[in-house]
This record gives C-alpha cells, structure tokens and sequence, in this order.
C-alpha cells in the first residue's frame, strides 16, 4: 500500500494527471470540471451531512489552529461526529496540530478509498498522511512540485475518494475543511464541484492581511459559498495577572469596519494566547489542553471558540 500511495509524489514526465495521489480506481468516479464553458453540478461530499470551510485570503493568520480547535469544539459541545480534512496541499498543518505527524499511511477500503486517521475522536485526512517520510522524521521532508492540473486532480481525490464513515458505518454531521492561503485553484475547485455550506473567514488585526481577506470574500462570493462569519484572530493580548488588553498588532477597527462593509457577522476576536501555540506543537489542540494557565486570556480564548461553534451549528441548522 505504501507503494500504492507514495508513487504519485515522484515528478517525471510520464506522470498521470488524472490520479495524482495514486490510489487504486473507485467505484464512484468524482465530477470533472469542464476545460470550456459551462460548470459541473455541485454535490455532498460523500458520507458528510454538512460542510464549513475555514479560510482567508491570506497566510499565517492561524486557519489552521482555528480549523482544529473549532472541529474540537463543535464536536465537544454537540456530541455529534465532526472531521477534519486538510485542502493545504503544499503545507498541510493539520498531522502536526492534531498529533498524527508520526502516524502509520491511512488505509485503503476494498474501493479504494482512504481511510482517515483519528486522534482526540477526530477522522482527519491530510496530504501530509501520504507524502513520503525519512525514518525518525515527522514527515516534513517531502515537498510537493505540481502545477495547477495535478493540484485540482489531488484535490478532486482528497475530496471525493476518502471514506468519512465511522466503523459502524455512521456518516460525519460535519465536516471542517482548511483550506490553504490565496484564491487559486484549491478553493475554486472545492466552490464548483462541493456544496459547501459555510465559510468562517479568519484574519488578524493588521491592514495587510485584511486586504487579503476581502479578496477571499470576495472569490467565496463570485462561486456562490455562503460565509458564516469572520473571527478575527491575535486580535489582543492580556499579561499575566493582568485584565488589560493590549492591541498589539493594531486595533480591531479595521476589522470591524470590513465586516459591516461586506455585511459579514463577527464572531469572535480572539487573544494572542500564547498555550495555543504549544498546543498545537504538541498535538493537543487547545480545547483539549489539560495545562492551560493562561489567566483571563485563555479563558476568553475557550469561551468565544466554544461560541464561534455554536454559531456554526445555528447556522447549519
């Protein structure tokens, strides 16, 4: 199976665009996008209820951490099935902030799809599960070199050709996707071929990444995606033993004003925290971490994440 998988990661110029991730033919065949003219007829992803992705147009604002935490949190506070699928194909995130950069290659189904890992209660399914990995090492070595055909084809397989049932063949009541920085091909292929039903737009305070931002909104919109909400992310920070906030990297007003401009809710803004960063180093992410001591940030930081979920479920009715 190792094989099976890894083969596709190899760049020479006989290289199949079609199968990129080398997995074996399914019985179900995903929809094509159409090279000209016209557009193909969106559909559930298979064994999924409802689907949310956590995006922005811009990088290393923290979609990843939200993306976790929320997935957490939404399962935490429900009690249904949640997953989490990793759309970053470049730099996926998601085997390091959910503990599984150390895990075994996902497994096949008799179809051959791919079976997602678990961890915290959580199926999870990542391009970083099938890139391949020197011994001893987390899996960071491999780097992936395609271009736009091969990463829509990855993308249509991650997609379409993962099995979402639990082992009593229960299917997900949501799935959480994050998705990678910009608006190329990845979210444009995700808005034609899925029906996804909400978007949470994550930035940070500064002018620079809100610029981003609108872009993304702007692209979620021209394909019909419905936006949920935005969450402003690092929006302050509080000192120990202190309840004063500081804005460290700027005021929320712009923020703000972006979201009474495009009509978009503001859910949450959310403190620079600093367990939040060592919990995802350590695979825990921060809805589960037993060692908070973050004061008064940290307890603001699980209060409005477990709100952010609330919300998303309200709105996935």
């Amino acid at each position: 199976m190792s094989t099976i998988l890894r083969r596709g990661f190899h760049v020479f110029p006989g290289l199949r665009h079609e199968n990129p991730l080398g997995l074996p033919r399914t019985r179900t065949k995903p929809p094509e996008i159409p090279r000209r003219g016209g557009l193909p007829q969106r559909r559930p992803i298979p064994n999924v209820k409802k689907t949310v992705v956590v995006a922005s147009g811009k990088g290393g604002v923290g979609k990843s951490t939200i993306a976790v935490n929320l997935a957490l949190a939404m399962a935490r506070g429900s009690r249904k099935k949640v997953g989490i699928l990793d759309l970053d194909i470049f730099g996926p995130s998601i085997p390091t902030l959910m503990g599984l950069n150390h895990g075994e290659e996902p497994e096949l189904t008799s179809n051959g799809a791919l079976i997602p890992l678990t961890n915290h209660g959580v199926p999870c399914m990542s391009m970083g599960f099938l890139l391949p990995r020197k011994e001893g090492s987390g899996g960071g070595d491999a780097a992936i070199v395609w271009r736009g055909l091969m990463v829509q084809k990855a993308t249509q397989q991650l997609l379409f050709d993962v099995d979402w049932r639990d082992s009593g063949g229960s299917e997900l009541d949501a799935l959480v996707i994050d998705m990678p920085p910009g608006t190329g091909d990845v979210p444009l292929t995700l808005g034609q071929l899925v029906n996804v039903d909400g978007a949470i737009i994550v930035s940070t305070p500064q002018d620079v990444a809100l610029d981003d931002v609108q872009k993304g909104i702007a692209m979620f919109r021209k394909i019909s995606v419905p936006i949920t909400g935005m969450v402003l992310n690092q929006g302050y920070f509080i000192p120990p033993g202190s309840t004063t906030p500081f804005q460290l990297f700027g005021k929320a007003d712009s923020f703000q004003r972006v979201a009474d401009r495009t009509g978009i809710p503001s859910l949450a803004e959310l403190p620079l925290v600093s367990g939040v960063s060592t919990s995802g180093d350590q695979g825990v992410p921060y809805t589960l971490w037993n060692k908070q001591d973050d004061g008064v940030a940290g307890e603001q930081w699980l209060r409005s994440m477990d709100n952010v979920a609330k919300r998303v479920w309200e709105a996935l009715g």
